[in-house]
């Protein structure tokens, strides 16, 4: 009883996805998005939750052939990987403690389930998709991170697949979140208008999240409009499948930010919880 009050001190209740954009949200003080997760702690996370022990960060910026986990001691690197932009964004540092315990149960856990490899790596770091939205939700980078990569050569279900394996983190204490880009094509012209494409992909991904058509969302090559123009390499749009897994197929999915850059890309992001 003693153990089930304890663990039960240590949950937290939601999961989340969150679109990372552009990596200029480092610095950009324009961006609704960044203020958005600037505010995370005071407006999005619940009060009523224990502050993390530990971060579960699914990067669409690490791409590997089976899951892989960072497993590193001291403080993580900061990996600016990342071109042609200001200089003093390759300035910038998020050296959050690595969480080689939390790396172990993520592994632990993958392999307890229908994932046969999991491997480790124990030299990387913190690449943007995990250090540029932490480092606003969590400026004082005091809570150990762990990241887990994506494999782009399998299908969104073995991405929510691997989500429902890691369900059990939320009862001990860990913020699981995926990062990436609800749409991501960078090779289409941009400019300050929503693109009809663009608008057409988010709107359908936000009804079928929020009215739990999961399924549909792991379909969503086959289902969504514009599927292949909004995301002709599925990097960014797995971790939401890892997040929408890890929340429960019972979870509600709610939109809590919602913003567009340079036309094309969304930064619609979400929360899953299972109700009460």
């Amino acid at each position: 009883m003693m153990m089930m009050m304890a663990m039960n001190g240590m949950k937290i209740p939601d999961t989340y996805y969150i679109s990372h954009g552009s990596p200029t949200l480092s610095i950009d003080e324009t961006m609704p998005a960044r203020h958005f997760l600037q505010s995370f702690q005071q407006k999005v996370y619940p009060r009523d939750a224990p502050r993390p022990s530990s971060i579960l960060v699914i990067s669409g910026h690490w791409e590997t052939d089976y899951p892989t986990v960072n497993v590193v001691d001291g403080p993580s690197e900061t990996i600016h990987d990342f071109y042609n932009f200001p200089k003093s964004m390759y300035q910038l540092k998020y050296p959050a403690p690595g969480a080689p315990k939390l790396a172990k149960r993520v592994k632990e856990l993958l392999m307890s389930s229908k994932f046969k490899r999991v491997d480790e790596d124990k030299r990387r770091g913190l690449d943007h998709g995990a250090w540029v939205p932490l480092m606003l939700m969590y400026p004082e980078a005091d809570i150990p991170v762990c990241q887990l990569s994506v494999q782009t050569d399998r299908d969104a279900t073995h991405h929510y697949n691997m989500g429902k394996a890691l369900a059990p983190l939320k009862e001990e204490g860990v913020l699981i979140v995926g990062s990436g880009a609800t749409t991501h094509n960078l090779k289409i012209p941009r400019n300050n208008l929503v693109q009809p494409w663009a608008q057409e992909f988010d709107t359908w991904v936000k009804e079928a999240l929020t009215d739990g058509r999961y399924e549909d969302v792991n379909n969503y090559k086959d289902k969504a409009p514009h599927a292949s123009v909004a995301h002709p390499w599925p990097d960014h749009f797995y971790p939401l499948h890892v997040a929408m897994g890890a929340g429960g197929a019972n979870s509600k999915a709610e939109l809590i930010h919602h913003s567009w850059g340079l036309g094309s890309l969304s930064y619609a992001s979400y929360k899953f919880r299972v109700p009460a």
